[in-house]
């Protein structure tokens, strides 16, 4: 289960939209909504997209994409 709230924080201080975030994944801005609301998962391919997008460095990772 990812952090949704730290996602999308970090999504709005990068000011990058779900739309924007859909067209470097090559998904379509639903399924993005869906995998940052943790009704679908991300796979690993995407989650490094995610990070590479939003400059998350590998010792945040987990921080983000294994919520408790």
């Amino acid at each position: 289960m990812i952090n949704s709230n730290k996602l999308k924080g970090r999504m709005r201080e990068l000011q990058i939209t779900q739309a924007d975030l859909a067209a470097k994944l090559g998904l379509s801005p639903c399924t993005v909504s869906q995998k940052i609301n943790n009704v679908r998962s991300f796979d690993l391919e995407e989650a490094e997209v995610v990070c590479n997008v939003l400059s998350i460095g590998s010792e945040e990772f987990s921080k983000y994409f294994f919520a408790q």
